[in-house]
């Protein structure tokens, strides 16, 4: 395994968060001019920006009704957009979500409604390499989507291959990760290949970028591959549920053949 590791963080290094509106949408900001999280301020619980809407692909391979007997965790919060949507419309019955910086949460609490913590949601504030290393979480999630980025947005905070087993090994058999990398960037190649050695090549697919370069990865711990008419099937359920584009995917994903 590659365990190449980030110096540890001090609290009072990490930047501080603002917030812009524009046109009903509601946006964060960690220092810089660079979006971090979107909400639609009369629709918060609507995917607002395209990748976010795309780490949803995982339902593809993890189906999912609404009120599911799941866990779904979330690295890394932003706006909240995924935590809400986990959490709100598909009524998981548990949503953990760690961030690192309590600036962001209680922005989160105060402007893009993420609610307080109550039995079906737990918002933890720590380092998310610390929490994915105590192997107590081993096998608990469902679903675990990955959006690791500091006020630079420019690559992925946590994309070591040691890190991404421990996200493998979080995952309970049959679930599914989606991470957010930048797939027009140098990094990416380096980044999916990583995800491959852990999860194994034929368990990770890759959607193409949006206009933005944001290119989500998923990974699979050892599901059953299904075939295109049963993907056909899950993506006409994700439109008719939960209103969001499962055809549109589709068309965009490829699997990982090795870089």
């Amino acid at each position: 395994m590659t365990t190449a590791r980030r110096k540890p963080v001090r609290l009072q290094d990490l930047p501080g968060a603002t917030v812009s509106e524009y046109d009903g949408v509601r946006y964060l900001h960690l220092g810089t001019i660079w979006v971090q999280g979107a909400m639609r301020i009369r629709s918060p619980h609507r995917l607002e920006l395209e990748y976010a809407q795309r780490m949803m692909a995982l339902l593809l391979w993890k189906p999912l009704p609404p009120g599911a007997d799941a866990h779904a965790v979330h690295l890394g919060l932003g706006s909240a957009t995924l935590t809400r949507f986990t959490h709100g419309p598909m009524r998981l019955a548990r949503t953990t979500t760690v961030e690192l910086n309590p600036t962001v949460i209680g922005v989160a609490r105060l402007y893009f409604r993420l609610p307080d913590n109550e039995p079906r949601l737990n918002v933890v504030q720590m380092d998310a390499g610390r929490w994915v290393a105590d192997a107590g979480h081993d096998g608990t999630a469902d679903l675990l989507f990955v959006d690791l980025y500091d006020q630079e947005a420019a690559a992925p905070v946590l994309d070591d291959e040691d890190f991404y087993h421990r996200c493998r090994a979080l995952l309970a058999p049959g679930g599914v990760m989606a991470v957010n990398l930048f797939g027009r960037h140098a990094s990416f190649s380096g980044s999916l290949r990583r995800i491959a050695a852990a999860f194994g090549p034929g368990q990770v697919w890759h959607l193409a970028p949006t206009r933005e370069g944001n290119a989500i990865v998923i990974g699979a711990n050892g599901i059953d591959v299904p075939d295109r008419d049963e993907l056909l099937r899950r993506a006409a359920d994700i439109e008719a549920t939960y209103k969001l584009p499962g055809r549109k995917w589709l068309n965009l994903v490829k699997g990982y053949r090795g870089r």
